[in-house]
């Protein structure tokens, strides 16, 4: 890594230095060399006087960068002049920074950067070009994060198009076909469904919503309450700050539904958008913006972050462990765009997310039992075709885990349940349903709030229960008459409610 910078130090005033090219070739050899090996600190290469500003040249590679080398020379500074010359150093600014560095691969297509007055490529090595970088910027570490994301961006480049990892596990024998069709349009045409009030969301009629809160009454009683697990509630909202954290923020912030508060509860205030309201009977949009504050927090995407948030810089007692949680209370929002489709890609679902945390070897003996507990219900109760798939996302096919032949590498992961859909074409090519996954993130969140166990490092993982997917892939092989239901579903839901008929 090379950098060359074109930076000041702006005084509290002027100031007669004439010393200062002996303290900069001092601070050459030692605030700006402290931390490199020999010959590879910072070094100023030139400086000018003007007024009350210093103006320098600083050169440096990785061990000492250039930006942090101003930050030593303005505190330096401070300590040598302040008490015999009664200067101190308002600020300091750079002018000019080109920062160098090496990349992984060539890009295969543009790379943008906010911040940046330019970013270019020579071979395998990257220069951005920065002007007019303020002190905030150099201190919040933007620069080491900038450079982290260019090489990042030119990586996902090379994954785009590929598909996730995926290796067979157990397929259940086929089963005979009922019928071929859709069961959300048999719904819709039966009047057990509405489409939402908005797009990509769903009004359940009894019936429809009988069926979904018998497969909830399924989930808890025949695998989470065997298995100890202790219920929570939270809030369907979710800070920012949670996000960040979790990584939501940049790995899909265009599928989040965001919340904003009211600017002020004023009735003054909101006065004039009341009267266009009542007067043109729709909403004026741009007065809207106007009387909201920023959105600081988002609706729920899944429930496991705020789980892990309430955890947050805690040490678990060995003796509660493994933790073993689920919530049911917060509604899953996900902006799907062209991607919906029936009641099993929505943008509104239900779902128990169940969080478990402990030590590696706890969470092994839990994808066991929860495995275990999968087979049953999806085997004897609501008799499916499925299959269990081995799947590597794509951050961990990034850092090398990408199979399970080594059977010591099957441990952070995801494996996959999906469900044959009669209605979608032959076995054989059509896509299957993934209606239940089973995920061992490893120290992943545990590490992004700083969760602790007392005797090492605490890992963790989820299994997201989606009630519309079970629904989804139940109602697909086993349509809508309850007739043709088995009778291991029946005990859970013996008859449908009457509805009501409409005219």
């Amino acid at each position: 890594m090379d950098l060359h910078l074109k930076g000041r130090l702006v005084l509290s005033r002027e100031a007669d230095l004439p010393d200062l090219g002996d303290f900069l070739a001092e601070a050459n050899g030692t605030v700006l060399a402290k931390g490199a090996p020999a010959g590879l600190g910072a070094v100023v290469s030139d400086h000018s006087v003007e007024g009350s500003e210093i103006g320098l040249t600083i050169d440096s590679h990785e061990f000492v960068r250039a930006h942090d080398a101003l930050l030593r020379l303005k505190n330096a500074f401070v300590k040598r002049y302040g008490r015999e010359q009664k200067v101190g150093v308002r600020g300091i600014a750079i002018d000019e920074y080109d920062v160098t560095f090496d990349i992984p691969r060539e890009p295969l297509h543009e790379v943008t950067l906010p911040f940046v007055e330019s970013l270019t490529f020579n071979g395998l090595s990257s220069t951005i070009h920065l002007v007019d970088v303020d002190e905030e910027f150099l201190q919040g570490n933007y620069i080491d994060r900038m450079i982290s994301r260019v090489r990042e961006k030119i990586e996902d480049q090379y994954y785009e198009g590929k598909g996730e990892y995926w290796k067979l596990m157990w397929a259940s024998p086929s089963k005979a076909v009922k019928w071929d069709r859709d069961p959300t349009d048999a719904m819709v045409e039966e009047g057990w469904l509405k489409q939402g009030p908005t797009k990509g969301k769903w009004f359940l009629r009894p019936k429809a919503a009988a069926v979904l809160r018998a497969m909830e009454r399924i989930a808890v009683q025949e695998i989470l309450e065997p298995l100890e697990y202790q219920e929570v509630i939270e809030s369907h909202f979710v800070s920012f700050d949670i996000w960040l954290r979790t990584g939501h923020l940049t790995g899909s912030p265009n599928e989040l539904y965001y919340a904003f508060e009211p600017a002020t509860r004023d009735p003054a205030a909101w006065e004039r958008f009341k009267d266009i309201v009542k007067i043109t009977k729709k909403v004026p949009e741009d007065e809207l913006v106007g009387l909201l504050k920023p959105s600081m927090a988002g609706l729920c995407y899944a429930q496991c972050p705020v789980v892990y948030w309430s955890f947050q810089n805690q040490t678990i007692a060995d003796p509660s462990l493994p933790v073993r949680l689920f919530e049911r209370a917060a509604n899953s929002s996900r902006y799907e765009s062209g991607g919906r489709h029936g009641i099993e890609r929505v943008d509104e679902f239900h779902r128990i997310e169940v969080v478990f945390i402990g030590y590696q070897e706890h969470l092994l003996g839990i994808r066991e039992e929860l495995l275990g507990k999968y087979r049953r219900v999806f085997n004897d109760i609501l008799d499916l075709e499925w299959r269990m798939a081995w799947v590597t996302p794509f951050y961990m096919q990034q850092a090398g885990q990408v199979g399970i032949d080594d059977e010591e590498r099957m441990v952070k992961g995801t494996i996959d349940f999906e469900a044959y859909l009669p209605y979608r074409g032959d076995r054989e090519t059509s896509e299957w349903l993934e209606f239940q996954n089973l995920t061992i993130l490893g120290d992943k969140f545990t590490s992004a709030f700083n969760v602790k166990g007392q005797k090492g490092e605490l890992w963790s993982g989820c299994t997201g229960i989606g009630l519309e997917r079970w629904t989804a892939a139940f109602l697909s092989q086993h349509t809508i008459d309850p007739e043709n239901w088995p009778d291991g579903f029946r005990r859970y839901l013996p008859e449908l409610p009457k509805g009501y008929d409409l005219l």
